[in-house]
């Protein structure tokens, strides 16, 4: 048996290595942001639809609960190490399970990075989906990065898999 498969073999391992993959894939991203781009710059990739940008965000989700930075880390923090407990509940023993904690923990990880750095104190933001609407105005997304995308898509896995448990068809007992 290979090293690779060796690794792959583990549910624990696999989720491991998949949230690798997220972290390192969000830093790397965010390093050629932080290069390349200065803080409110944009760049144009698909006019009218899709900007790289460099935005800075010491709150959650839409800006929500902004300059607190320090306290939605400890938070992102108590819920990486509950969800790590508490996943056996939502079917981590699945390939589809490991996929979607992987996901998670690499996503929140990244995110974290960022917030507990000294050189950051913020998560750095840069794809930026929108509408160009008449006038001029735009009707867009909030600027998100690789981390946002991975735990959004794995909660979304986790539902799904709750979903499709609660559904599932019961054996008959008699």
């Amino acid at each position: 048996m290979s090293a690779a498969q060796s690794i792959l073999t583990k549910p624990n391992r696999r989720i491991a290595v998949l949230a690798l993959f997220i972290f390192v894939l969000d830093q790397l991203t965010k390093w050629v942001v932080l290069r390349t781009l200065r803080i409110g710059d944009e760049r144009v990739v698909i006019p009218g639809f899709f900007h790289l940008v460099h935005r800075d965000n010491t709150g959650a989700a839409w800006s929500l609960f902004t300059g607190n930075n320090a306290i939605l880390a400890a938070v992102a923090l108590v819920a990486l190490v509950a969800l790590f407990f508490s996943r056996h509940h939502f079917n981590a023993h699945t390939l589809t399970g490991q996929f979607a904690f992987g996901l998670i923990f690499g996503g929140i990880i990244g995110n974290v990075t960022d917030r507990l750095l000294p050189t950051r104190h913020a998560v750095v933001d840069f794809l930026y989906f929108f509408l160009s609407r008449r006038g001029g105005d735009e009707l867009g997304f909030p600027a998100f990065n690789v981390a946002d995308s991975a735990i959004c898509t794995g909660v979304a896995l986790i539902f799904l898999i709750s979903w499709k448990n609660e559904n599932a068809p019961r054996p008959v007992t008699t």
